[in-house]
C-alpha cells in the first residue's frame, strides 16, 4: 500500500500557473497508472491527466492544451502542471493509483486528502 500526498495548491488570479504535486510514501511503480482529479463543491470528481510508465498519457479534452503530466520519479512523485488558470478551474485536486489509465475515479485506489486550488478574476 502507497500513501499519497498532494500539495501546491493555492490562490492565484485568472491567467496564472501552478504546479502540482502527488508525493508518494514509497516508489509508484511505472506499470501504474496515476490519474488526477478536481473535485468542485457539490460536484463529482472529475478526470483532469493520467500517467503510466514515463510517456503514455492521456488528457480530458477540457485541459489538454493548459495542463502537463508527468513523473519526477527522483521524488517519486507525478506533477500537474497547469498553465492559464480560470475561475472554473477551482476545487479541490486529488490524485489516485490505478491499474491502468481509467477516466472513471471508481477505478483509482489511495486517495489523497487533496490541495486546493483556487481562481480567481
Amino acid at each position: 500500500q502507497v500513501q499519497l500526498v498532494e500539495s501546491g495548491g493555492g490562490l492565484v488570479q485568472a491567467g496564472a500557473s501552478l504546479t502540482l504535486s502527488c508525493a508518494g510514501s514509497r516508489p509508484i511503480s511505472s506499470g501504474l497508472a496515476v490519474g488526477w482529479f478536481r473535485q468542485a463543491p457539490g460536484k463529482e470528481r472529475q478526470f483532469l491527466a493520467a500517467i503510466r510508465s514515463t510517456e503514455t498519457t492521456y488528457y480530458a479534452d477540457a485541459v489538454k492544451d493548459r495542463f502537463t503530466i508527468s513523473r519526477d520519479n527522483a521524488k517519486n512523485a507525478v506533477n500537474l502542471q497547469m498553465n492559464n488558470l480560470q475561475p472554473e478551474d477551482t476545487g479541490t485536486y486529488y490524485c489516485g493509483i490505478a491499474s491502468t489509465i481509467q477516466i472513471r475515479p471508481n477505478f483509482y485506489d489511495w486517495w489523497g486528502p487533496g490541495t486546493q486550488v483556487t481562481v480567481s478574476l
